[in-house]
Order: C-alpha cells, then structure tokens, then sequence
C-alpha cells in the first residue's frame, strides 16, 4: 500500500478487496456448481445400450431360471439333509435299543423271547432303510445342485461373452461422452477468460475495479481449476498440448508487454522533465519512493544519500529546495513538510 494514501482511503481500498474476493467466492461457487453438472446434460450411459435386446432377454432369462433352479434345489436339499440327520438319529437310538435288548437276552437266555427277537430285528432294519432312503434323498439332490450350479455357470459365462464387445463400445461412447462434455465446460469457461483479458486490459483501473477483478479471479478458477481436471486425457496429448499453447500464449504477451513497457520507459526519459511529471500518478510515485525506487526510470536510488537531488539514470528530480524556507524536501511533495507551502509537483491523483 502506497505511503502516500490517506488512512481512510487505505481501509477503504482494503475493504473493496474483500468485495471483490467476495464477488469471485460467489462467482466460483456459482460456476462450479455448473461445470459439475454439465456431465448431466447428455443421457447417462449404460451397457445394456449396446446389447442386442433379443440376446440380453434370452441370456437374462436363463440366468433368472438357472438362479431360480439353484435356489429350489438348495430348499430341497436342505429339507433332504435334515430328514437324513433325523432318520441317522433314529437309527442310532434304535441301535442302542438293540443291543440293549441283544444283551439282556443273552443275560436270561429266555427261548421264550425268539419271536421278539426277530420283531426287533425287523424294526432295526427298517429304521436303517429310511436312513438309507434319506441318504440317497440327499445324494439326488447334491447332484441336481450341483447341475443347476453349473447351468448358472454357464449362463453366467455366456453373459460375460456377450457383455464383452458391449462394454469395449461403453468405453469407447465414455471416451465421446467426455470430450463432447469437455467442449461444453470450454465453451463456457473460455469466453470467461477471454472477457477477464479484455476486462483485465481495459477496466481493471475503473470505477468499478473490485467487481472487475473479482470476475477475473473468478474466470481464471473457472479455467484453469475447474476445468483442467477435467481435461479427457488421451495418453497425455490434450493435456501437454493445452499447457504449450497457454505457456506460448503467456510467454508471448509477457515478451510483448516487456518490448512496450520498454519502449515507453525510453520514450518517457526522452521528454522533458515537466511533461515526464505529469504522467505520472500521485500515490505511484510514492510507493515507488517507498521502495527506494526511480519513479521515473524505475531504477533503485539511494534516497538517504543527503547530496542526492536527481535520479544518476534518468536525471528526474528526486529532491528540491523549498522555495519559502529553504528546506530540503520530495520534488514530488505537493507541500513543503516545514512551512506548508505548496510544490511544483503537478500530478494527477
């Protein structure tokens, strides 16, 4: 900030930056929300799009029976499982009873009790032919599992042979779908930075300089955050070449910008040193003084060299004699700083 501002005037130009920052936090959040949702512009896609319908029904189907089979067959096999684990524990009990009884006969060895014997006998094995008849329950129903498991296998693998040159087109449509949305977010960001170069050029020293500046700030975020993420990267090639032809385009208005200011140093150290005052501005020359700097040539100066009236570069007037009081004081002070009589200085504000 310029030493030569008055304290109300600071304040208040510290005040209209925070507008201005605040003008580009709204624009950004604004402009975001836009940039993000252009991606829903276009129809979202799917793989489904690029399979023959016919084929996907018939290989949906399949899988949908095959599943629905699986799941059938699981529910009974799991019935057929528990009927086998009662039946197993039914033979086991019955074998107990059996030898239990088998023993005690051979204890008492009662000829009385053949006939019930054989009656156990009997019972025993028929305990064991329903086991052996959930037992062979469950050995049909692991192979009809294991059967629908395989159909659905292969109804899964033809759907995977089918889904393959869809998803190779959903790929290669996704690649489009980003270009064709990287050229909606750069036709609307770009005219963005061109207006912030125009407004940059023309109007940043206007009036209304915190809304202009705010709107610069906002179109360069919108160009080069928002919208460089979502360059479409074809092997890097978009990318590289976007940064070569913004490095080109910056470099060559710095060179040119450096070639003019130049020119119009040298143009300006060529004019008297009354004409080259009046283009001077106030509060410039004064930060520039702040900085132990030339206002005219820009080149650093020793001001607290005592015997140092004029600029050695470009021979400007850097300190004078008060004309009232003798006192030596800033050529460019449009008041004496001892007496208050006014100076020669005549520059705009």
């Amino acid at each position: 900030m310029s030493k030569g501002l008055r304290l109300t005037q600071k304040w208040m130009q510290r005040g209209l930056w925070l507008v201005a920052f605040a003008f580009a936090a709204f624009l950004i959040g604004l402009g975001g929300k836009v940039v993000e949702n252009l991606w829903d512009v276009e129809q979202p896609l799917t793989v489904e799009q690029f399979l023959d319908p016919a084929t996907h029904r018939q290989l949906t189907a399949a899988m949908e029976l095959a599943q629905k089979r699986t799941e059938t067959v699981t529910a009974r096999r799991e019935q057929a499982a528990q009927k086998l684990e009662v039946a197993k524990s039914n033979s086991r009990l019955a074998q107990e009873t059996f030898s239990n009884w088998i023993a005690t006969r051979q204890a008492t060895m009662r000829p009385d009790q053949d006939p019930d014997l054989i009656a156990r006998t009997r019972g025993l094995e028929a305990v064991k032919t329903v086991e052996r008849s959930a037992l062979a329950e469950v050995e049909t129903q692991d192979q009809a599992l294991l059967d629908t498991r395989q159909a659905s296998e292969r109804a899964s693998a033809q759907m995977d042979e089918a889904l393959k040159p869809a998803q190779q087109a959903l790929a290669r449509a996704y690649q489009l779908k980003e270009l064709r949305v990287f050229l909606y977010r750069l036709v609307l960001t770009l005219p963005l930075l061109l207006g912030a170069g125009w407004l940059f050029a023309k109007k940043r020293g206007s009036t209304y300089w915190p809304f202009v500046w705010g709107f610069i700030f906002f179109a360069l975020f919108a160009f080069f955050v928002e919208l460089v993420p979502y360059l479409p990267s074809y092997g890097g090639y978009v990318r590289y070449i976007a940064g070569i032809v913004l490095t080109v385009v910056a470099g060559r208005y710095a060179i040119l910008s450096l070639q003019r200011y130049l020119a119009r140093q040298k143009a300006a150290e060529a004019m008297p040193e009354v004409q080259r005052r009046e283009t001077l501005n106030y509060d410039m020359v004064y930060t520039r003084l702040a900085k132990s700097v030339c206002p005219g040539c820009e080149r650093p100066v020793d001001l607290k060299d005592p015997a140092l009236d004029f600029c050695p570069h470009c021979g400007i007037g850097l300190f004078e004699r008060c004309p009232q009081c003798k006192t030596r004081k800033g050529a460019f002070a449009r008041f004496c700083f001892s007496c208050g009589t006014p100076g020669k200085a005549g520059m705009p504000d």
